[in-house]
């Protein structure tokens, strides 16, 4: 071969060698890491943790094991890749701000809001809840398929039954290579009747399940927007906006002043850096308005205390960190699963559907199982009646025969039963032989003949297996079902001044000397005969009501100068206080003689635009 050419074919062999190495590898990262089952919803390295917790015994109703043990025995078992990774799998599954219904029930410090890792695995003891036993349940009865562990000695479970719909309402995050995946947690009680409709109508619409299925709801509570909620279930791709709950305070205050309480934060929001983030945008004066900020949530809840300035506009300080800050973030769902091991994007309705297919697939494989439980257990006790029927010509078959052996062929040959049947009756206890127990075996094949018929019934009918998924969904929907966390509001990802004050009726009043204030209009109530009347506001020596306008909250109010120019404001953005206050300042300085137009100009915008903050107050 020339030596040119050999030179050009071996680089090239070696680069088609690193792909395909590549790609084996980019693949068992989606397939075996980072990207769950759409039947369990669950990633290999949970799965295995659960199913090694099973095999611990650390049920839901037995004590808590340490968590270095759980993870020893998932290493040593089933998942050979660092104690790392499988304490932080099971840590995520403890913790209730990370997943909406947990499959782990945790003693210990788990971590927290605040971004606290957990602590060290020889100092947390975890146990399985009894949803994660929904997950395992029927796994002993030929429910799904095993696989050999990696060396071989001991297998695994390809997926678990799963019960309950956990993809759907745990949700899913993780990045392989070259694609990610961001499953948002929904309502279970929502997610079971949106199965239980499917089930009825197999063809129901995307629409129709978006009735169902409000949206998601994050383990954090906290407010969605309803736009992008219909188009990223459809489709299995949008973004959702999620705004932190705020609360105003004031009269309960140590210092009177208003104050802007969190106590709900969007999903996965770091508490103490976004407390970090509203210090350093008060510093820098990017949010203006903040006197001072504290944390004072306890075991009963967040509270995250912003405490405002006297002269602060509480809708407008509040408008600036959903800006400037994780108060508000948007959620992008991503819908990517493993369907027959490939990753797909699904909607909602492919999921549901998957899902009720698995359940398909589970129910029908038990019923085998336990039909052929079954008829083996039948096929034992007829030959027990038999040998109760004729009790003594057995027991003189079985004295004259030298060996087990031969007295198995005699009882075989003379009443027709096979080795099974056989070997049941030698076995037989002398205490069945008494009279109420041979009616305890008539009855029990009773018994397994109706069941026997049941089943076979289900496997021969497509109904009836959708029958018993919808009974045992509404079973789990009435233990594990509860309200929603997360309301669904009219939030948008453009914030304005009109989205954050409320359309309602209020009380303008303007004194001589140019103090101006604002008040609901629920300050001032009908009194009846002989009433006294309610001090509106506090007045200067000199002073006198001028202007007493009812208007609205979102009503321009014009300003006219003495030099004929008009300024325009939303009445919200004068300053709401209460009844003692006079108000502040509103009057624009008087014309200085020599000052340039231009200047004075300039001069009024600034000072049309300080109330408009609700803060300057000008000169008398």
């Amino acid at each position: 071969m020339d030596e040119n050419l050999a030179g050009r074919i071996e680089p090239i062999a070696l680069e088609t060698e690193m792909g395909e190495a590549y790609l084996d590898y980019a693949m068992s990262t989606i397939v075996s890491r980072a990207i769950p089952d759409i039947r369990d919803g669950l990633k290999p390295v949970q799965r295995r943790i659960l199913y090694a917790m099973q095999d611990l015994g650390a049920r839901s109703n037995s004590r808590f094991r340490k968590c270095a043990r759980i993870v020893g025995e998932t290493m040593g078992k089933y998942h050979p890749h660092g104690e790392a990774a499988i304490y932080d799998g099971l840590a995520r599954m403890a913790q209730p701000f990370s997943l909406r219904y947990m499959p782990v029930e945790g003693q210990g410090n788990f971590g927290s809001v605040d971004g606290d890792p957990p602590a060290a695995m020889r100092y947390t003891e975890a146990r399985l809840s009894t949803l994660a036993e929904q997950l395992l349940a029927d796994i002993d009865r030929d429910t799904v398929d095993f696989n050999d562990n990696f060396d071989t000695s001991a297998e695994e479970p390809v997926v678990l039954p799963a019960k309950a719909p956990n993809l759907l309402i745990n949700g899913a995050s993780g990045i392989a290579v070259g694609m990610a995946t961001n499953i948002p947690p929904n309502n279970f009680r929502e997610i079971a009747d949106a199965i239980n409709a499917m089930l009825d109508n197999p063809d129901i619409s995307s629409d129709e399940l978006s009735k169902i299925v409000l949206g998601p709801d994050f383990p954090t509570g906290a407010i969605i927007g309803a736009e992008g909620i219909r188009q990223a279930y459809s489709t299995g791709r949008g973004r959702i906006f999620v705004r932190a709950r705020v609360i105003g305070q004031d009269e309960e205050s140590p210092s009177g002043r208003e104050s802007l309480i969190v106590t709900e934060l969007p999903y996965q929001v770091n508490k103490a850096k976004l407390t970090e983030k509203i210090a350093n945008l008060v510093r820098s004066k990017t949010v203006e308005g903040i006197s001072d900020i504290r944390d004072e949530s306890d075991r009963d809840g967040m509270r995250l205390v912003i405490e405002l300035r006297r002269d602060a506009f509480p809708a407008k300080v509040l408008n600036q960190l959903y800006k400037h800050t994780t108060l508000q973030t948007t959620f992008g769902v991503n819908m990517v699963t493993l369907v027959d091991g490939q990753p797909k994007t699904v909607s909602l309705r492919e999921a549901l559907q998957e899902f009720i297919k698995h359940r398909v697939d589970v129910v029908t494989r038990r019923a085998r199982f336990d039909l052929a439980r079954a008829l083996d257990r039948a096929h034992v006790l007829e030959g027990f009646l038999t040998a109760l029927d004729n009790i003594d010509e057995v027991v003189s078959v079985i004295r004259a025969s030298e060996t087990t052996d031969d007295a198995r062929a005699a009882l075989i040959e003379r009443f027709k039963l096979d080795d099974i049947q056989a070997n049941a009756i030698l076995d037989m206890q002398l205490r069945r032989l008494v009279a109420l127990e041979a009616q305890k075996l008539r009855d029990e094949l009773t018994e397994l003949r109706g069941r026997i018929a049941e089943l076979e019934d289900l496997l021969g009918n497509i109904t009836v297996v959708r029958d018993v998924i919808r009974e045992e969904t509404l079973e789990l929907r009435e233990r594990f079902g509860d309200p929603r966390r997360t309301e669904i509001g009219n939030i948008t990802g453009e914030l304005s001044d009109e989205d954050l004050i409320p359309d309602e009726d209020c009380v303008v009043t303007i004194t001589r000397r140019g103090y101006a204030k604002r008040q609901p209009i629920d300050t001032f109530r009908t009194q009846g005969k002989g009433g006294k009347g309610i001090r509106g506001l506090t007045l200067k020596d000199g002073d006198d009501v001028q202007h007493f306008l009812v208007t609205n909250n979102h009503d321009h109010l014009l300003t006219f100068t003495n030099r004929g120019r008009v300024f325009k404001l939303r009445c919200y953005e004068l300053p709401a206080m209460k009844r003692q206050a006079g108000g502040v300042a509103a009057r624009v300085e008087p014309f200085t003689p020599g000052l340039d137009p231009h200047e004075l100009h300039t001069r009024v915008v600034e000072k049309a635009q300080e109330r408009a903050r609700g803060v300057g107050a000008a000169a008398d």
